[in-house]
């Protein structure tokens, strides 16, 4: 029988975006068991920072982890493209 392995990078990243999925839902029950729009909007702000701290571990993670496989351009352009994302989220 053939063990089924599962690369520690992708695990990591995998894991953080269960705790993520985990805020969210967490979140949305929040705002259901509070039936306030006041607190239904802070809890959404709270996930603005939540989502894109994820984003930028889980591609730290998948970055550092594909390293010694991409030159140097291909990592600053990933770099770059991250960039771009957190700019156009918080403007």
């Amino acid at each position: 029988m053939r063990r089924f392995q599962i690369d520690g990078t992708v695990f990591s990243m995998a894991m953080f975006r269960i705790l993520s999925a985990s805020i969210e839902f967490t979140a949305a029950l929040l705002m259901l068991y509070f039936n306030d729009v006041r607190k239904a909007l802070f809890i959404n702000s709270m996930l603005a920072i939540v989502g894109p701290l994820i984003l930028i571990v889980t591609m730290t993670i998948g970055v550092v982890g594909l390293a010694d496989e991409l030159s140097f351009g291909k990592i600053l352009l990933i770099l770059v493209g991250i960039g771009f994302i957190l700019i156009g989220i918080f403007r």
